[in-house]
């Protein structure tokens, strides 16, 4: 094992470590349900014309942002070893 390989997997575990925590500090109750669609009810509140500011959104942006890194690394953990032969 080179240490392009060390690096990455330390990176690959580093992500998945704090992507799952992101992933359960995040609410899951949404008010998104058939109630709200069959009455009309809209986002049209305070709430929900800050819905970007919200810290539900913020993680929810954190989370994605380490999932691409995790896909991109992982990505380069299986290519480079290919290319580049130490």
């Amino acid at each position: 094992m080179n240490i392009l390989e060390l690096i990455g997997g330390i990176l690959l575990l580093i992500t998945v470590v704090l992507a799952t925590v992101l992933c359960m500090m995040q609410d899951q109750n949404q008010d998104q349900n058939m109630t709200s669609a069959i009455t009309g009810a809209s986002n049209d509140s305070f709430y929900g014309k800050n819905a970007g500011r919200t810290k539900e959104a913020i993680l929810s942006r954190f989370t994605w942002v380490l999932l691409i890194i995790f896909f991109v690394a992982t990505l380069l953990v299986n290519i480079l070893p290919v290319y580049i032969k130490f």
